[in-house]
């Protein structure tokens, strides 16, 4: 597009920057094209070089255009980030798709039945039912910095919800969160749609790092997502040393937000380590009851304190977006059943022996693996995850390799991959450990 282009018109920032998105949704701007530089659209319109400049900043925070500093302001892409679950795979085994097994989820018939007739909820009523958060009450309390009395609780349609909504009541476009790289990939989808400035922090086998923590609040995030146990997709969890590490950090930046997403809570095989200390002013622990109770039951518990909790509730309110009453009954039957509450114990052991019995095969055929904690397998290579992907789509497999849950920018190519292998028989999983060692140890 020529810095002169006559198709840019207004006189203001607001008529400037009506003109960018008409033409933008006309198709007459396409994603990645330049646009005019400050001082040039300026001396075109005739405004005052402040005009343009806010014009483009009304639209950068809208999300129209991203400004990529001396490389100019450029109209945004729409990019695609990879989902959770089956991929296309064809004729191939897909081993990536981070699914709990379906015959470890609860059967929700019995629960169903159960509170067929508990009769219609209303509008104006509370949004949570009565049993169901006496029951999240003391799922929360003893892991939040305030006494149970003090706890507030909110019901979302999921865990993705829940984080989607905290973030938009605390962030604005281009203010800046930090994320764990590797990162949750609904995680970074949320911040390319909210058009947050992700601001990656490094995990290791004890989760979160402190220096990267550290270097993320000196970038001025306002809001730093966690996850404590079973990080997806390495599957550290938090020690407890780590955890008081990182709440020492935190103790400088009271007013950051801070956000624990607990998804994997009743699975999980390890202790629960918070990062929110006593004092911390802005903080909200999520636990949601998809791995356990199946996906589709899309209700998530999150206990914040009273403000952000106030936010909150003024996006869910009576009558517009509450969780369903039916969802949340059939939830509290199904949690509160033993024959259920004993299949979830036996699922949470049978991903970890499943992913300690992969990891013992691998590190038998020299590429030591631990298995940490989730529903899947993080495996180290030797060589680039891409390589030895291409390989093993070769030898019938689809695998998820690392890349696509970076968030550093230029990044090295990853050398992990992401496995999802709780439902292989013993054939296979060794056929998988003997392919994945022959596809990372062969010469190109």
């Amino acid at each position: 597009m020529s810095t002169q282009t006559p198709q840019i018109s207004g006189g203001t920032a607001a008529e400037i920057a009506d003109s960018v998105r008409g033409l933008v949704e006309r198709g007459r701007l396409a994603p990645g094209e330049v646009l005019p530089p400050v001082r040039a659209l300026a001396e075109q319109l005739g405004v005052n070089r402040n005009t343009a400049v806010a014009a483009y900043r009304d639209l950068a925070r809208s999300g129209v255009v991203v400004s990529q500093g001396r490389a100019g302001t450029r109209v945004a892409r729409r990019s695609r980030v990879p989902q959770e679950g089956f991929a296309a795979a064809g004729a191939l085994r897909d081993v990536g798709t981070g699914n709990p097994d379906p015959r470890l989820i609860p059967d929700l018939a019995p629960a169903l039945a159960s509170v067929a007739d508990r009769g219609p909820v209303l509008y104006g009523e509370p949004t949570i039912d009565r049993d169901l958060g006496s029951w999240a009450l003391d799922w929360m309390a003893p892991d939040v910095p305030v006494p149970a009395e003090e706890v507030r609780l909110t019901l979302t349609s999921g865990a993705v919800d829940a984080v989607e909504r905290l973030l938009a009541q605390a962030l604005l476009r281009d203010d800046a969160v930090a994320l764990e790289d590797p990162c949750f990939l609904a995680s970074i989808h949320l911040a390319q749609l909210g058009g947050y400035r992700a601001v990656p922090v490094a995990v290791d086998a004890e989760g979160m790092t402190v220096e990267g923590l550290r270097h993320a609040l000196d970038q001025g995030v306002r809001a730093v997502v966690c996850t404590p146990r079973a990080q997806n997709p390495t599957g550290s969890s938090l020690s407890a040393a780590r955890a008081a590490a990182l709440r020492e950090v935190l103790a400088d930046h009271p007013y950051v937000l801070v956000i624990q997403d607990d998804y994997f809570s009743y699975l999980s095989q390890q202790p629960f380590h918070s990062i929110v200390g006593p004092d911390h002013r802005r903080w909200a622990l999520v636990r949601s009851v998809s791995k356990f109770v199946g996906p589709d039951m899309c209700l998530a518990v999150t206990a914040c304190d009273a403000d952000t909790a106030a936010r909150l509730e003024m996006r869910l309110s009576p009558g517009t977006t509450w969780v369903s009453h039916l969802l949340q009954r059939i939830t509290h039957a199904v949690i509160t059943d033993p024959s259920a509450l004993a299949l979830i114990e036996r699922a949470g052991k049978h991903y970890a022996e499943r992913n300690a019995a992969f990891a013992a095969l691998l590190t038998e055929r020299g590429l030591p693996t631990s298995p940490g904690d989730g529903v899947s397998l993080w495996v180290p290579l030797p060589v680039a995850a891409r390589e030895v992907a291409d390989r093993l789509t070769r030898r019938g497999w689809l695998v998820r390799t690392g890349d696509e849950f970076r968030l550093a920018e230029g990044a090295p190519p990853s050398q992990h991959l992401r496995l999802t292998v709780h439902d292989l028989d013993e054939a296979s999983a060794a056929t998988l450990a003997d392919d994945i060692v022959a596809a990372a140890t062969a010469t190109a």
